[in-house]
């Protein structure tokens, strides 16, 4: 079965029901969410993000798996600023619980930026930080996303998500989350080789260790090392392909989620609206 949502927001008095209601409003069977501004790591109480009403919201409509993103401050592969990497693994244990509270077993995470220094330095952090959040908490598993390479990045190939998972003392609750821009973007050909995308994973890691996977277009061409999204079928990665991998059996029963920018209101050209409804409808 496809499961294929967007990004939702969560805000205001209805907090987590209205990220579901949201979603509703799209079409969507699942969706991704932040617990709370992804630029910070302040947080409500989790008994303020009426939970159990959205929980509810969803039984009745047959959503019964979502993701949560991590927020982007953490950089576990900070090896410059100790506080720095500190911050980010006690954030990390704070939205592993959260992410337990609010029913899910996905929290997706930036692997980290190694600043200026050598992959392997910034890896052995990102290493160190998920030995000490994994062992602090249960249930939740922590998925690394693919990156785009942009900077210092690490997690921009699959040996480097593999040294990762190799390094981790115990790594049964670590996943990989597929991004297609960022993919795209890092050099792999999404196009033309998808399927060789997920033959090394399988491979290097085992592709039973993806657990979702943001589906967006790309502005910039393959190994741009850019990360820029595009909307659907208006980039470089195109409408056909990101429908092939919508459809790949091996993200069959995953929850697949775009991330793709606001367009202009054809009603009024000032303000800007979401565009998941169409896209949803374009790739399902």
């Amino acid at each position: 079965m496809i499961y294929l949502g967007s990004h939702v927001g969560m805000s205001g008095k209805e907090m987590f029901l209205g990220s579901v209601k949201e979603a509703l409003s799209y079409g969507a069977n699942t969706f991704m969410v932040y617990t709370g501004a992804p630029q910070n790591s302040k947080r409500k109480p989790i008994e303020e993000l009426r939970i159990n009403e959205a929980k509810e919201l969803m039984k009745e409509n047959g959503i019964d798996r979502f993701i949560v993103h991590a927020p982007y401050i953490i950089n576990l592969a900070n090896s410059v600023n100790e506080a720095t990497f500190n911050i980010g693994v006690e954030t990390l244990i704070s939205e592993l619980n959260r992410t337990h509270a609010m029913g899910s077993e996905i929290l997706v995470l930036h692997p980290g930026s190694s600043v200026g220094c050598e992959p392997e330095v910034g890896i052995a952090k990102v290493i160190e930080g998920l030995d000490i959040a994994l062992s602090s908490t249960e249930n939740v598993n922590v998925v690394l996303e693919t990156m785009a390479g942009k900077g210092s990045e690490v997690g921009r190939t699959i040996d480097e998500l593999k040294a990762i998972f190799d390094g981790v003392k115990d790594n049964s609750r670590l996943r990989i989350c597929l991004d297609t821009c960022h993919l795209n973007d890092a050099g792999y050909d999404v196009v033309n080789g998808f399927d060789k995308i997920i033959e090394e994973i399988e491979t290097k890691i085992g592709k039973n260790r993806i657990a979702c996977a943001h589906i967006n277009d790309s502005m910039n061409p393959l190994g741009a090392h850019k990360d820029r999204h595009a909307n659907i079928g208006e980039g470089h990665i195109g409408l056909d392909a990101l429908r092939y991998v919508v459809h790949h059996p091996a993200l069959d029963n995953l929850p697949l989620c775009l991330e793709t920018p606001y367009i202009k209101d054809s009603d009024n050209p000032k303000d800007s609206r979401a565009p998941y409804k169409e896209e949803i409808l374009l790739l399902k």
